[in-house]
């Protein structure tokens, strides 16, 4: 356990910001699972609507900081692959 008084505030500061980053990241592991979901099914319209959900929930944690720019440019892009694949073979 931190022994000074300003390591004891920072190790209360990190256990809120993990359980808060945990929230964000867990959210965006459900979007994107919805997404696959969707695209195997190949579901049309809500499809479409799910990948935009999920593209700005991505980008609300890249810009909160929890993921990185790249990382979640890189899921939204292949969540649109996904989406375009089985938009084609539908």
């Amino acid at each position: 356990m931190a022994n000074h008084k300003s390591a004891v505030k920072r190790a209360r500061q990190n256990e809120v910001r993990r359980l808060r980053n945990k929230g964000v990241r867990t959210r965006v592991k459900g979007v994107i699972k919805e997404v696959r979901t969707a695209a195997a099914e190949s579901s049309g319209e809500p499809l479409n609507e799910k990948l935009k959900d999920a593209q700005s929930v991505i980008d609300r944690a890249a810009k909160k900081g929890v993921i990185h720019k790249r990382a979640a440019a890189r899921k939204i892009s292949r969540l649109a692959k996904a989406a375009n694949k089985a938009a084609a073979a539908s």
